[in-house]
């Protein structure tokens, strides 16, 4: 299998799961995954993805997004939405379901979600119906996702979605539980999560490099991969703020660097997403990654 960064648009949207994490494997903690919130649009007439893939993401993971009434703004009307921003991106596309636990106290007052975003069932299959990659099971800003709740929907996806899953918190989303730790990693993986989410160095209060390199090397030896998340915010801080979390994150281990969508638009700062591209895989693979035609 060839490293995801030497592959064309035309072979990433068609790789298997299997495929899929090992050319992400092979290409040595240089991938990125840029959020995008779908209910927002940088410009007129074009999505965020779009805007993300062309300053260097990787993977784009959507947002917000509702499965039982799947919108993506920016984009032309279309029967399959996720079909479409596949073959203009010519990015692997997934989105964000949230295990949501209502019986847990919140630190603060608990923001209500629809149906069509929360990791049940019904929004699992749904969302393979439409043709996602992948599903990150995570919790927004407020939202009551649980670490306990994330393990249960991590079997339902193994269940009821066919693409690759993703699971963990990026922060507290509202509930007050320890964030990271080894015991947390585990459940995830043997409830069957292929990659582990974790907070970025520098994003979530509290967390040592030591921590997060104690976690990395347990997903590694399990065989599955680790992504670095930055959901802080911090997308649209200084540039400087960026290469700083992603060569942290890249030195620890982590196989893939995540950036928020809390910048312009709906997505990060792009100057952000095209420097922490510069950083961790440097002008030449960023420029082959931006100027390689998704026709090809």
């Amino acid at each position: 299998m060839k490293r995801f960064l030497n592959l064309k648009p035309s072979e990433m949207i068609n790789l298997s799961n299997e495929e899929l994490l090992e050319s992400v494997f092979a290409s040595e903690s240089r991938i990125i995954m840029a959020e995008s919130i779908v209910t927002k649009t940088p410009s007129d007439g074009i999505t965020g993805a779009e805007v993300a893939r062309a300053f260097g993401a990787d993977l784009i993971l959507l947002n917000l997004i509702d499965v039982f009434e799947p919108k993506i703004a920016g984009l032309p009307m279309s029967d399959n939405p996720v079909e479409l921003i596949t073959e203009l991106t010519g990015r692997p596309i997934g989105l964000n379901l949230e295990p949501i636990d209502l019986n847990h106290d919140m630190m603060d007052k608990r923001i209500e979600i629809s149906k069509g975003r929360i990791a049940s069932e019904e929004a699992l299959k749904a969302a393979n119906k439409l043709g996602f990659k992948f599903v990150c099971l995570t919790g927004n800003p407020a939202t009551g996702v649980t670490n306990d709740e994330i393990v249960e929907a991590i079997k339902r996806a193994k269940k009821n979605f066919n693409g690759v899953v993703i699971a963990g918190k990026m922060h507290s989303s509202g509930v007050n539980e320890k964030l990271v730790s080894v015991e947390t990693t585990k459940s995830f993986i043997d409830a069957g999560a292929d990659v582990i989410l974790l907070p970025a160095p520098f994003t979530a209060p509290g967390i040592s490099e030591n921590e997060l390199r104690e976690n990395v090397e347990l997903i590694r030896n399990c065989g599955k991969l680790s992504l670095a998340s930055i959901g802080t915010s911090q997308e649209s801080s200084d540039t400087s703020v960026i290469e700083k979390i992603a060569l942290h994150a890249k030195s620890i281990g982590f196989d893939i660097m995540h950036i928020g969508d809390s910048g312009y638009g709906g997505i990060a700062y792009p100057e952000n997403i095209y420097k922490m591209s510069s950083a961790i895989r440097g002008e030449r693979h960023t420029v082959s990654m931006i100027a390689r035609s998704i026709r090809r």
